[in-house]
């Protein structure tokens, strides 16, 4: 594959509390904002608070979930007295950072994200961008604290839901597990070492450093998997199989216990073999989601530089 050059990647928005109870977010933002880091090198710098209003009651959100509303008919729908605080957060975000899918949106946007499920350090990337991969390929190689995994959607950044997508490159960083309205010291560190080591690669490439192209494994989205349910009171029937449970990322086969039902029995999957991961996340119980499965894939890309003027 040809080298591809880039123009600087000089802005960069580092965000978190898109979600008010997760607060690995929302501590290394006030981190960073009371160390002034606004400028490091070749860097912009703009931290963000993304969801004031939840964070400060503690909760995932107030009126529905902020990451969510950033396709381009939410951001551009019209404000009313009735529109969810999260709705005009959204805009809001999108006018600081954005507009999504212009010239003037930050070069790349780092949200941060905690997961209840035993994922570890994972990166969430969208459709295939090269600046991201490197970023992630650089991470791999450096991380001292913990392995770090990344999940690709097939979706275009252009056409996702969440915040990071108002970027002109943008991902997020799910670290767990860490409990909701809880913040470990670990899980903190290992956030912080991913967000520095990000600042390192940007710096290292703007600076003329050329990135040498490469292949990593990501694991895609198949599909989602509801807990088993009453047929007339829709209440769950069952929880995480123990066996499951925690075993995010491990090869899921045909015959494998998942679901452990309350009255003793065992159900079983069914199906190809596939990979699980936000296994009893805590969050998507009102998304009546009980994990993910995913495929594990190779990505390629090519090497990377900066264009020179």
């Amino acid at each position: 594959m040809e080298r591809v050059s880039f123009p600087p990647l000089s802005r960069v928005a580092i965000c978190g509390g898109t979600h008010g109870n997760e607060m690995s977010g929302v501590y290394m933002v006030r981190e960073l904002q009371k160390q002034k880091v606004d400028q490091a090198g070749s860097l912009s710098i703009t931290t963000v608070l993304s969801n004031p209003r939840a964070v400060d009651v503690c909760r995932r959100y107030i009126d529905q979930d902020l990451n969510r509303c950033f396709t381009d008919a939410l951001l551009s729908a019209p404000v009313t007295e009735s529109t969810p605080y999260e709705l005009r957060r959204a805009q809001e975000l999108n006018a600081q950072l954005g507009p999504k899918g212009s010239q003037e949106a930050v070069d790349l946007l780092c949200d941060i994200h905690n997961t209840t499920a035993n994922m570890g350090l994972c990166l969430m990337l969208y459709s295939v961008d090269y600046i991201t991969l490197h970023i992630y390929k650089y991470m791999q190689s450096k991380m001292t604290s913990m392995p770090v995994t990344a999940i690709q959607l097939d979706t275009p950044l252009s056409d996702a839901f969440s915040l990071e997508s108002v970027g002109k490159h943008g991902f997020s960083i799910e670290v767990g597990p860490q409990p909701n309205v809880v913040v470990r010291a670990d899980i903190f560190n290992i956030v912080k070492e991913a967000v520095d080591l990000t600042i390192e690669w940007l710096q290292a490439f703007n600076s003329g450093s050329t990135f040498e192209g490469g292949e990593v494994e990501a694991y895609t989205l198949e599909r989602s998997v509801d807990y088993p349910r009453d047929p007339t009171t829709n209440e769950i029937t069952a929880a995480i199989h123990p066996q499951l449970q925690d075993n995010d990322f491990k090869l899921l086969r045909p015959g494998d216990p998942v679901f452990l039902t309350f009255s003793g029995e065992t159900v079983k999957h069914e199906g190809e073999e596939l990979y699980p991961f936000f296994i009893n996340e805590c969050a998507y119980y009102e998304k009546k989601i009980a994990f993910h499965l995913a495929k594990k894939t190779t990505l390629t890309f090519p090497s990377v530089s900066v264009k020179k003027d």
